[in-house]
């Protein structure tokens, strides 16, 4: 007996990193993250139900099945313990931003003693607290960008750990980040991973095929292109 057609994939996200998602001045999910996964779900022929979560990682939620899948989430081995990640939507990079004058860089010793910043439940919350907490790096964890952001322009921290496309569109873009940039090279870690997937529960491998077979025809198609493109995605990083 064939399978019945999938008629709704609900999709966990929280709308609160434009510009992956966020929500308009309507209410309205908006965001690179918001526009792949309707793109996907029009090539499955199903509809797209998006459920508002407060932390990234909502696996108990997932496994309770309040949701199918989670958007927008960075493959890690410790993530691979709970859930299966579909291919990578793109590439995911991280670095470090302060005050240009500071010549701070992503190193243990020239960061000790000072105040990091950190989006909460984030994987650069994981590796900053795992690598350079413990040996003397402040770490300060935010739930919102824009808090992180006024925080770091105050001088109350004095750093941050962040994807490239977020931060440049939270402070690196804007009049008030002209004093900021990125500082020293970009960050590699198994803990931070190097790109954005969609997180399903591990027993769904026919949903997880299904998601990456209407990623790859988005890609054949050219509409992929067309939604990516306006965001000015980092190329991902090249192993030696």
């Amino acid at each position: 007996m064939a399978d019945e057609p999938r008629r709704d994939i609900r999709f966990a996200v929280v709308a609160q990193f434009p510009p992956f998602q966020s929500r308009d001045q309507h209410g309205q999910l908006v965001g690179l993250n918001i526009e792949l996964g309707n793109a996907i779900c029009q090539q499955l022929n199903t509809r797209c139900t998006w459920v508002d979560q407060v932390l990234v990682e909502s696996f108990q939620a997932l496994e309770a099945r309040r949701f199918d899948a989670i958007m927008g989430i960075a493959p890690t081995s410790r993530r691979r313990q709970w859930v299966s990640f579909t291919d990578n939507l793109y590439p995911f990079i991280t670095r470090l931003v302060a005050r240009k004058a500071s010549d701070l860089v992503p190193t243990v010793a020239s960061l000790r003693g000072k105040r990091v910043g950190v989006l909460l439940g984030s994987n650069r919350e994981a590796f900053a607290r795992s690598k350079w907490a413990p040996a003397g790096v402040v770490i300060k964890s935010f739930w919102l960008n824009d808090e992180l952001v006024r925080s770091l322009v105050a001088g109350h921290i004095d750093a941050t750990l962040q994807g490239t496309v977020e931060i440049r569109q939270a402070l690196l873009d804007t009049p008030a980040g002209q004093d900021f940039d990125f500082l020293g090279p970009a960050v590699s870690a198994e803990l931070l991973g190097d790109g954005v997937a969609i997180a399903v529960r591990k027993p769904d491998i026919a949903l997880r095929n299904d998601l990456n077979h209407a990623l790859e025809r988005l890609k054949q198609s050219g509409e992929y292109l067309r939604i990516v493109q306006p965001y000015n995605l980092d190329e991902p990083l090249v192993s030696p």
